[in-house]
């Protein structure tokens, strides 16, 4: 771990003024961690920023860090990089330097209480930081109290996560989890999972299917009433669904191969004289 003033950019976060005002994107964020008491908490941090494409780790009076320590041991691949690169500075150094945003599981209600309040949620924080280009520290307080009214009131921004009015304060680690992941789109947005929308299959064999359908409800010998009320059920349910080409198309061999066997089924029933499969009364 780097001590006070030794960070290798005279911006503490990496990057150079100029090719940050040249990027289409927002700039990185540091992390903060102001006297955490629990090595393992920091090590979980570092191992949470690796995860979420986070390098720059800063801490506020921390606790001696040794390499065959707690820290160390939570920190994954981030005892690498993120962990021994960190630096120790003073919490008026990360004020006076960035756009911070402070982290608090209590908040205050209305605005009478300002320095709790007004908060952002995570997914909140995540849009309003991707509309601009500062550089900004997210600040994490400590395990047992967090930050005080004092450090907060002197930081720009508050985030809190909303959770269970009968247990809201999550484990330092646990934030910092939470808060990184929803701040993910401005960190590892060109390593996340492909685009989730599908194109629904055309209505034409939409409504193949649906003919498929009503035949196979047919053959099963329900009543006129059930096999509408069915048949309109399977509709709502396929229309909210939006299926896929292939979707459909399984969907249809499926039902063409069991309408086929009932067709069948019945052919034998009359050619032998059996009865057919019973109808409802």
């Amino acid at each position: 771990m780097r001590g006070e003033g030794e960070s290798p950019s005279a911006e503490g976060d990496g990057h150079g003024d100029s090719d940050d005002r040249s990027r289409s994107t927002p700039r990185k964020p540091v992390v903060v961690v102001v006297e955490p008491e629990t090595p393992g908490n920091v090590g979980t941090i570092a191992r949470a920023m690796k995860n979420f494409g986070l390098s720059d780790l800063k801490l506020v009076d921390p606790p001696e860090l040794k390499e065959d320590g707690e820290a160390y041991g939570f920190a994954g691949h981030a005892r690498e990089d993120v962990l021994p690169n960190a630096d120790k500075v003073a919490f008026e150094e990360v004020v006076e330097r960035y756009h911070t945003v402070g982290t608090t599981a209590i908040t205050g209600e209305d605005d009478r209480s300002h320095e709790r309040f007004p908060f952002k949620t995570p997914a909140e924080l995540r849009e309003s930081l991707a509309a601009v280009d500062a550089r900004t520290a997210i600040v994490f307080g400590r395990e047992g109290r967090g930050l005080n009214n004092d450090e907060l009131s002197r930081l720009d921004e508050v985030c809190s996560i909303p959770a269970s009015d009968d247990y809201p304060v999550l484990n330092l680690g646990q934030a910092a989890t939470v808060l990184l992941y929803e701040l993910r789109e401005l960190t590892v947005r060109e390593t996340q999972l492909p685009d989730t929308a599908v194109t629904r299959a055309p209505e034409s064999d939409v409504e193949r299917f649906h003919e498929f359908f009503g035949e196979f409800l047919a053959a099963t010998g329900q009543r006129e009433h059930v096999r509408e009320k069915n048949a309109l059920l399977m509709r709502r349910l396929l229309g909210r669904a939006h299926p896929t080409e292939r979707e459909v198309h399984s969907l249809l061999g499926t039902f063409r191969k069991a309408n086929a066997k009932l067709d069948h089924a019945d052919h034998l029933a009359a050619k032998y004289d059996e009865p057919v499969y019973p109808r409802e009364r």
